[in-house]
């Protein structure tokens, strides 16, 4: 793996939140200014294809970049906070249903959190 990707690849797994291109290029540069966006796109790219990290994709929202761990999300339908869950594997019960092999699925759960609750 390039010096760049292995630079990435460790902001998304040591960030303890779910991280757009445009946070990871900011945390990136302070590790190495001479980096540049379109270098932090492309290798998301590349890591997303050899399935190093996952891209995130909510409605209405910016796609956001996080570690391969399998796990699922809440998300706000208010503010957009992300947050992760993790839930019993659901893949057996899916198969039986469906009567189907699934490869993964991903489960996002829309609520609205407890600070935007007391917003109201």
């Amino acid at each position: 793996m390039k010096k760049n990707a292995e630079l990435i690849l460790s902001i998304i797994n040591e960030a303890n939140e779910h991280l757009t291109a445009e946070q990871i290029f900011f945390k990136a540069k302070e590790k190495n200014p001479r980096i540049v966006l379109a270098t932090v796109y492309n290798n998301l790219n590349k890591l997303v294809d050899e399935g190093k990290i996952r891209r995130l994709n909510f409605q209405g929202m910016t796609a956001f970049y996080d570690k391969a761990v399998k796990h699922d999300h809440l998300i706000c339908q208010k503010c957009g906070k992300v947050k992760d869950v993790f839930l019993d594997d659901l893949s057996p019960m899916i198969e039986k249903k469906l009567n189907i092999k699934i490869i993964s699925y991903e489960t996002d759960i829309y609520y609205i959190c407890d600070e935007c609750l007391k917003q109201n």
